[in-house]
């Protein structure tokens, strides 16, 4: 991961200090760009779960303002809640014949999104709404690689629960996304003031008002960290901003840690959480504070790993499926990339990558690419197939010696449109459940 100097001086502004806590605007601007580019081989980058007891909303404005493509769920009210919607919400988190460990994953069990958001609403509600596949792939999803951004109640379910009159409520339903338990405010219907400090990642890509200080940021019923010491949390555990919130009348929470990250190693993706409701806000800081919290989740997404090394004319059979637990032999999904390495001999005139579709599901289209020395993308391979199809070959003459990488990407994708619940699938959803392929390299 690309690190990024923030510059800290001292300014004199009308005979009081005030720090510069953010990097420079080029360097926002570069840091930005950098986390955007990082989206390939995800079917696309945004989830949004407004399912039951969540607030049903259709947009995130951050979305549209980074440039980022979204699927959504959004079900009915409470009070107009139907079958459907649970069966919807069910197929979607826990699976179903025609997609059987859902949207959030690929066959092969690495995520299909950059990163889930989760609305507000009733958190317990919404969990209890979920089958314990559901809430289960979720987790599986961040432990993947994939990342969590989750807003009021979708702080609280990614927290390990909530602590309140001396006992921890729904400890067995919350996510665990983090290592650590979260309090109510008990202020409803109000706005705070968020507080970027210096050391606070957000600023790698944003800056804020004077004094880096977010204004008015809507909340209701929302949550902080229970306990903000945060040297007796593991390494990963990182404050965002904290409250600033005066009125000691109504509620004590100036100086709380109104968001904060984890991510447990580089193999897994960063779950945050924001404890107040910066996600409908349209334009200026609050915008910005949203869309630093988005960015630095995905900032924190798991770098692709390959399946394994390919071996001269030895067959690899990529046609387990996602039940069959085999991960580096599972077929591949819609706008996924699978990785390996190979090495390559010296002296060798021609490297030759065989790719064949099994009878009766090949006709989707997959494409071949090579690069020697890095990951082998669209945009970055030296070679590549042009075919359509799943039989080819990729023809690599008097490669240099040393690790190649190739890569199989499924360009088949399921077509998806908005309707009365969110997003719907259609056209090719038999991609869903993966497609199956052989691979072999052989040198000449």
């Amino acid at each position: 991961m690309k690190k990024f100097l923030v510059a800290v001086g001292l300014l004199a502004f009308i005979g009081a200090l005030a720090p510069v806590n953010a990097a420079t605007p080029n360097n926002q601007a570069q840091a930005r760009a950098e986390v955007l580019s990082r989206g390939r081989g995800y079917y696309k980058d945004v989830f949004m779960d407004g399912g039951i007891a969540l607030s049903s909303r259709k947009n995130l404005p951050a979305t549209d303002y980074l440039g980022l493509t979204l699927d959504f769920f959004a079900s009915a009210k409470s009070d107009e809640l139907s079958p459907t919607d649970t069966l919807l919400q069910n197929n979607i988190f826990a699976g179903s014949k025609e997609d059987t460990n859902g949207w959030l994953l690929y066959p092969d069990g690495a995520p299909r999104y950059r990163m889930i958001y989760v609305n507000g609403g009733k958190a317990g509600k919404h969990l209890q709404s979920m089958s314990a596949a559901g809430r289960d792939n979720i987790r599986k999803f961040v432990a993947a690689g994939g990342s969590y951004l989750g807003t009021c109640a979708g702080a609280y379910v990614a927290s390990s629960g909530a602590m309140g009159k001396g006992e921890i409520k729904n400890a067995n339903l919350y996510l665990g996304l983090w290592p650590g338990y979260v309090r109510g405010t008990k202020l409803t219907k109000s706005r705070t003031d968020m507080r970027i400090e210096s050391d606070s990642p957000l600023l790698r890509y944003y800056s804020f008002g004077r004094e880096n200080i977010v204004a008015e940021v809507y909340h209701n019923s929302g949550c902080y960290v229970a306990d903000h010491d945060m040297t007796k949390f593991p390494k990963g555990v990182e404050h965002l901003s904290r409250y600033v919130f005066e009125d000691t009348e109504r509620v004590s929470i100036d100086g709380t840690i109104s968001a904060w990250s984890y991510k447990a190693n580089e193999g897994t993706g960063r779950a945050i959480s924001c404890g107040s409701h910066p996600e409908g806000v349209k334009d200026g800081d609050r915008l910005n504070y949203m869309s630093a919290m988005m960015l630095y989740a995905m900032d924190g997404n798991a770098a692709p790993q390959p399946k394994g090394e390919l071996k001269a004319n030895d067959l690899r059979e990529m046609n387990k499926r996602t039940e069959d637990n085999a991960p580096e032999y599972t077929r591949i999904g819609d706008g996924q990339y699978h990785h390996f390495t190979v090495n390559v001999p010296s002296g060798c005139d021609k490297m030759v990558v065989s790719l064949e579709g099994y009878e009766g599901e090949n006709n989707f289209d997959l494409v071949l690419f090579g690069k020697r020395g890095e990951l082998a993308y669209s945009d970055k391979a030296s070679h590549k197939t042009k075919e359509k199809g799943c039989n080819k070959q990729l023809v690599v003459k008097a490669p240099s010696a040393g690790v190649w990488y190739l890569s199989v990407y499924c360009a088949t994708m399921v077509d998806s449109v908005e309707g009365e619940y969110g997003t719907e699938y259609s056209g090719r959803t038999d991609v869903l459940n993966g497609v199956p392929y052989s691979i072999m390299v052989n040198f000449e």
